[in-house]
Parts: C-alpha cells; structure tokens; sequence
C-alpha cells in the first residue's frame, strides 16, 4: 500500500514576492514538502533504479497525486496542492475515502447475509469504529518517539524502531500478503467480468437469445442464483437460442469457460505489462477507480428502486426465502470488513501531506465515516433488495454482480468499468510487490529481467490457481484481510501504544486491559476464518 506524489524543483516568481519573511517561508516550506517527496521515493527503490525518477515529459503535473491501495482504487487527485505540496482538509478526506473504497465493495452485501441483516449493519459500525481508532494509534505512534526525527517515517519504520529487524522482516511479510492477496482478487474478478463480457458481446453480434439453466426471478429486472443447484460458482450452462450456429455456439462455450480458458487469456496480456519497469502510464487511467465506485452505487440504487424491499425478520430460526438476523458464520463478514476498512498501512503518508496537521483526526473519522457509510448504503440496499421470494437470501453472491446475468446492459456496463480499471491497477500493484521484495533481498528493484519474470510467473500464477480453483472473492478477501489486518490493525498499533506509555511511565491497567483485548479481536478475527 503506497502513495507516490510527483515533485519537482520549485521556483519563486519575483511578481509574487510579497515580503523577504513571506518570500523565504515559502521557499523553506515548498523546499521541505519536496525534500520529503524525494526521500521517499529513494526509500522505494535503490539511487540506481531511476523507474521512479521519471523525466519530466513522463511526470505527472506537480499538483497531481496518486495513491494505490490494494483491494482498493488507485485514483489521481487533480490540482489538490495548494502550491506547496500540502492537500486541503476536502481532498485529504476524499483520498483516504477513494484509497479505501475497492473490489470489497462487491462482497459486502454476501458479508452481511453471511452474518445476518441486524448483525451484519451492527458490525460494520463497529468494525468502522474500531479500525479508527486503530488507525488513529498508528498516526500518532511517530509522534511519541523521543528525540529522534521522525517526519519521514512511515509505519514500518515505525515498527522496525520498536522490534527490530523482526518488526522489519514482518511488516514486509504481512504487506505482502496484503499486495498479493489484492492481487489474487483482481485476477479472479478480471476472469469473471472478462468472462461475462466476451459472453454478452457474442451473444449480441450472433443474434443469439439465451436461456440459462439457472434459477431466477422472470421480467425486465432479472435476478439469478447462479449457485442454487450446488456451491460451485454459475457455469456457462445454455441451452436455447433463437439464431446463430449451433456448432459455433458450442464450440464458443468449449474455448470461452469462466474457470477453466478464461484466466489463462488474461496471461497473455497481463504477464508482460508486469515486468515493464515503469508503470507511470497506467497511473492515467486511475480515475477510472473514482467512477467505477459511483457507477456501482448508483446502479445499486436504481435496481433497488425497481425490485423493492423484501425483508422479513427471522432472528435466530431459519427460513426458505430468509437468514436469521444472527448467525454463527458473522466472522466472515468481520474478515471483508478487516481489508474494507484497511489503510493502516499509508495513512500517515496521506495526512502529512494534510494542509492543516491540527485536523487530522477530525479529517481521517469524517473519511472513515464516507467509507462506511457507503459500504452500509450498497450492501444494506443489494441485502433489502434481494427478491425474496421467489429467491432466497442464500443466494447473494459473494460479488454481488453475478446475481445478474450476463445480458443485463447496466451490469455489462460495470463489469466494463471495473474490469478496464483492474488491468490498469493490476501492474501498479504488481510493480509495488516487486519495489518492496527485491529490494530487500537484492537491493535494486529491477536487479534482472530474469528475477522480475520469476516473481511475476509466481505472482499471475498464484492469480490463475485461485480462478481455477477457488474463484471465490469473499474467501480471498476475509482470508488475506484477517492475516494483514492482524499485523497492522490490531497487534502493532496496540503493542507500540502500550511500550510508549510504558517507556514514559503513562501506563495504566485499563489502558493495557483494553488493547490487550483488541490484539485478542485480531487474533480471533484470524482464527475464526479457518474454522467457518
């Protein structure tokens, strides 16, 4: 999870020199925002990797910024500078919001259905709330460090001051895991929007009307329960069409398999886009993130409003048609909402460059907010609205986009949104994955074309594994967010909390009691995974 502003030389214009004092303030703070800029870029990549050290007809505008988020967005803030690279307390919201707003979206409503309507709306407030305040420790874990320089740090620095090489070694290990497990998601999403897209658009130039075996709700607003007749995902199971080739149509179906065909296309493409040592062309397509969130919500809301509220409140007893209001299974939806709500990792980047330092708590609990109201609004809404009956609630998908089919025109239009959106974030994340291990082993981001090639295969082949055989999002994500989330939410914000305190001779029993049961949360956040 990384933040990459663009920096050049700054300059004084001599019109807008209003005073000495005025004049060499400006120089000191425009000076001081690029220094550190450039330090961190010379933290990402060895002084002879210049893949970050763009010329300037390949740099972004001194006022653009970019921040990548796994199983999140990676978006571009135009002009939200204000000349000295510091952001108003607006765009610091909305890049923390954009950062954390992503591919866990789409499994939120399957979350909530997973742990029950009123549960699940209980413990995205909670969830919410408790990854603030954690996120809040991390914010402020630089500033009780004593006489040491710390405007530069970022979290892992932070952690390897107080553990060492261990805090190092694991920091890197758990982001990993978080750059990976993203990664896995996009390769199993892009399969499936690929999948559906590919059979939208044959279908529309053949001419040819398909029936699915597959249940689901009759009209205009159709609705499907792709895994009705078993836990497998929906295969492309057709049967009936009005014109077009038989043959061709098989033989379509043979080479065009969501699972099995689908992911190894996507090789091709994306395998050499990720051993290119510069992704900054891709970074210009990032606002496709911004809209795809958009899109989707309103899509939300115009479906809802035209199959309407089906609940019925059963609260502990099961149903054909409905879930109870609580269910043992709600650690799955805690584990989705573990990376949903996951920026530990590059918040403080993102608040040091916050115009006004003094807001930044009251900036980051009006982000946090954003998020979670919007992940309450589509997964409450897609919950409510879920036609049941004649469906049952069991049957929300774990990407809530493939309770439609494949011929629904604003569900094609999103899975075009989200699938060009992917493929351009995908080398992104890939390119991070790669700054991050081989520097630490070899010291230069790119030490070969023959060590980047061997990591990519391993990266796109962990991708193609899971589409094949375990293409279920909702398991990926709560699986890889209890696993980072427990390093970076829950175990290190505490314990460096709890060893400041110590170490001033601040801490007190309740203090200790309260963050030793959120280190507890974490670990049974992990653990709960495995055994539901």
């Amino acid at each position: 999870l990384s933040f990459f502003p663009s920096f050049r030389p700054f300059h004084v214009e001599p019109t807008n020199i209003v005073s000495v004092n005025d004049d060499m303030q400006r120089v000191t703070d425009e000076a001081s925002a690029m220094n550190k800029r450039i330090h961190y870029y010379s933290r990402l990549t060895s002084p002879a990797d210049r893949a970050l050290i763009a010329p300037d007809h390949v740099l972004p505008a001194p006022d653009e910024i970019y921040v990548y988020s796994p199983l999140g967005t990676a978006f571009k803030v135009d002009s939200c500078t204000d000349g000295y690279g510091k952001n108003s307390s607006i765009v610091t919201i909305f890049m923390i919001w954009n950062t954390m707003m992503g591919t866990s979206i789409l499994s939120i409503p399957w979350g909530i259905k997973q742990a029950g309507f009123t549960s699940g709306i209980i413990l995205i407030l909670l969830m919410g709330i408790l990854t603030l305040y954690c996120c809040y420790r991390v914010v402020e874990s630089r500033k009780m460090i004593p006489l040491i320089d710390t405007s530069n740090w970022e979290f892992p620095d932070v952690c390897k001051y107080y553990f060492g090489s261990f805090g190092q070694w694991s920091s890197l290990l758990f982001s990993m895991v978080s750059l990976v497990g993203a990664m896995v998601v996009y390769w199993v999403l892009m399969s499936n929007f690929l999948f559906n897209t590919g059979k939208f658009i044959y279908n529309f130039v053949n001419d040819i009307n398909v029936t699915d075996i597959v249940l689901g709700t009759n009209g205009s607003n159709k609705v499907i329960c792709p895994s009705a007749a078993n836990s497998h995902p929906p295969q492309n199971r057709s049967v009936m069409f009005s014109s077009g080739n038989s043959t061709g149509f098989e033989l379509f179906e043979e080479w065009w398999n969501k699972s099995q065909t689908v992911p190894f296309y996507l090789v091709a493409v994306l395998l050499p886009l990720l051993n290119l040592k510069s992704p900054s062309f891709f970074a210009k397509f990032n606002v496709l993130g911004t809209v795809s969130v958009v899109y989707l919500v309103f899509l939300v809301t115009l479906k809802a409003a035209r199959l309407g509220i089906h609940l019925e409140y059963t609260w502990f007893t099961e149903d054909d048609f409905f879930v109870p209001e609580f269910r043992i299974l709600f650690p799955q939806l805690t584990g989705v909402l573990t990376l949903a709500f996951f920026i530990h990792n590059c918040v403080i980047t993102l608040l040091q460059n916050n115009r006004n330092q003094e807001n930044n708590v009251r900036d980051l609990s009006i982000a946090y907010f954003l998020v979670g109201l919007t992940y309450m609004y589509v997964g409450v809404i897609i919950f409510a609205s879920f036609p049941s009956p004649p469906l049952s609630k069991e049957c929300i998908e774990q990407n809530f986009l493939d309770n439609f089919p494949s011929d629904d025109i604003m569900s094609f239009v999103a899975r075009i949104f989200l699938l060009f959106q992917m493929m351009t974030v995908y080398p992104l994340l890939g390119y991070l994955a790669r700054v991050q291990l081989l520097r630490q082993f070899f010291g230069n981001a790119y030490p070969s074309i023959f060590h980047v090639l061997l990591l990519n295969i391993a990266i796109v082949g962990a991708g193609v594994a899971m589409a094949r055989f375990y293409p279920n999002i909702g398991g990926i994500i709560r699986y890889s967010g209890a696993t980072c989330g427990l390093a970076f939410v829950f175990v290190y914000p505490s314990l460096i909390y709890v060893i400041s305190l110590r170490r001033a001779g601040q801490l007190t029993w309740p203090a200790l009691i309260i963050h030793i049961f959120i280190i507890l949360l974490g670990l049974a956040n992990l653990i709960a995974q495995f055994l539901l």
